[in-house]
């Protein structure tokens, strides 16, 4: 036993990898954008990095269960550790973007081994949750840190330093994994060891053409026939994935996991989850930075309640689930808690009290920590040990595919409504100017000090006021950022739904 704890504290060591760079990146990303230029490439950085995650965690889940989950994991950690230091040399957003692409492969593979490790070391379902609230500790402590020290990190080092801190703590969970996590093997006997490789093409296709279509609907329109040539693609190509799993004798995601309604809902379920707090962390930073002119530091530091929350409301959560009679509907209560805290964050302005946002922040935390730990523990209590990776992996996969269409769709309604605000507000004072709107053609404007002094001069030449003009942008931002938040609330009542029906948690532990 003293040997699987060890163990898991290396896991949890690979965990803070994963929660430092889902928060820390975050917080300093519009200082990215204002150094290396390049707003409409703002969402590329955290989808290019999901693209390749969401497609790296089921085949590296799959892959676990036929031959072990710790040379996966070791490799993992070198690749992500690599990446995160190219990341850190990029010299433009393009470099930024496709380094952050070869960090969500490292990132992919660290989610498929990490979480199903945890089920191998302690395959008995109540014990599994007593040391996962352990693992949902590390991460959300760890989480917590992140916004605060990337706000730290980048207004005393530069934004490049939140990169950097993935070495030491990749250098010192490799050597605790290499000691001390055992190699286990679920693969039924007489199984195949090979992988379906025509899946994991169709799956990449399907998934990148997803995201294409996400990110390229504002510029291509919502009317056009390439818009909807790419989304008949995407469900063309997904479908060709399900029937190919079904005929494969070495499926990526095993047929007998789709045909469980309960992981189907639970699928739903984490794309959901993943959908809201990828929107919340990444879209809070600009809301803060860009719209109420808050420093990064001030940004980051605003919003450590909600990963503080997160790692509390986790705690508890595990406290409950072996005393409640119904541990199911915990994840309705988070729901519910989260339907509450982003319909107040629709509100909040410049002018709202600090304790207030921090109050709604926390909310939204709390909320959490009772939702992403349960999609996994019932995922796991519903399948066998011979498809313990591949079930989280695909929980893992929903969440990630979730999160990437967070960044993406928050992406598009935020640039939406920021450029409608723009272009109104340059009609309305009668500019023309093509210098002048060029500026407003992005929040960039917001975050870049070289660009409102080059507003303050054409101001000063041309007779307008740059400062009131400033003023209408930020609220054209604010907006945007709180119609994506009111997207999320309609997802949250979805979720709160979906949860509600999610049959006894007691009936779906099997026995091993």
């Amino acid at each position: 036993m003293s040997r699987h704890v060890a163990a898991l504290a290396g896991i949890s060591v690979v965990m803070i990898l994963i929660a430092l760079d889902q928060t820390v990146v975050g917080t300093a990303l519009p200082r990215m954008v204002a150094e290396l230029k390049g707003f409409e490439l703002y969402p590329w950085v955290a989808a290019a990095y999901l693209l390749t995650n969401a497609i790296l965690i089921p085949v590296t889940g799959r892959l676990g269960d036929l031959h072990g989950r710790k040379p996966f994991l070791l490799t993992s950690i070198l690749l992500f550790t690599l990446a995160s230091v190219l990341c850190g040399l990029a010299q433009s957003m393009l470099q930024l973007v496709l380094a952050r692409a070869l960090q969500g492969v490292g990132g992919g593979m660290l989610i498929g081994s990490a979480f199903a490790s945890v089920s191998d070391l302690f395959p008995e379902t109540m014990e599994r949750v007593r040391w996962q609230v352990m693992l949902s500790a590390t991460f959300g402590i760890a989480a917590a840190l992140g916004p605060m020290l990337g706000g730290w990190m980048t207004e005393h080092f530069g934004w490049r330093s939140v990169f950097y801190v993935n070495l030491p703590v990749g250098l010192l969970a490799l050597p605790i994994v290499w000691r001390y996590l055992p190699r286990i093997v679920h693969r039924r006997q007489g199984a195949s060891k090979a992988i379906d490789w025509i899946g994991v093409l169709l799956l990449t296709l399907a998934i990148g053409t997803l995201l294409l279509t996400a990110e390229l609907g504002d510029r291509l329109g919502f009317a056009s026939a390439r818009f909807w040539g790419l989304v008949v693609l995407a469900f063309v190509l997904g479908g060709l994935f399900v029937r190919h799993q079904r005929g494969t004798p070495a499926p990526v995601i095993p047929p007998q996991l789709v045909a469980d309604a309960t992981v189907r809902r639970l699928g739903l379920l984490g794309a959901l989850t993943g959908f809201n707090l990828f929107v919340l962390l990444f879209y809070s930073p600009l809301l803060l930075q860009g719209g109420f002119s808050m420093s990064p530091k001030q940004a980051g530091l605003m919003i450590t309640p909600v990963l503080v929350c997160m790692t509390l409301g986790s705690i508890a959560n595990g406290r409950l689930i072996p005393r409640v009679a119904r541990p199911e509907r915990l994840f309705s209560l988070g729901a519910l808690l989260l339907v509450a805290g982003l319909f107040l964050l629709c509100g909040v302005s410049a002018r709202s009290p600090s304790l207030f946002v921090l109050g709604v922040f926390a909310l939204c935390g709390l909320s959490f920590g009772f939702q992403t730990p349960n999609l996994t523990l019932q995922t796991q209590a519903a399948v066998g040990r011979e498809d313990q990776g591949a079930a989280s992996a695909l929980i893992q996969t929903m969440r990630t595919l979730g999160s990437m269409f967070g960044a993406s769709l928050g992406g598009l309604v935020v640039s939406l409504i920021f450029g409608h605000a723009a272009a109104g507000m340059l009609a309305t004072e009668g500019i023309g100017d093509a210098t002048v709107s060029h500026l407003f053609e992005s929040p960039q404007l917001l975050l870049r000090v070289p660009d409102q002094e080059l507003l303050t001069t054409l101001a000063r030449d041309q007779g307008f006021d740059a400062a009131a003009l400033l003023v209408q942008a930020r609220e054209g931002l604010v907006s945007g950022v709180h119609a994506a938040f009111a997207g999320c609330v309609v997802l949250a009542v979805v979720s709160f739904f979906l949860g509600r029906r999610l049959p006894p948690f007691a009936r779906r532990v099997k026995r091993h």
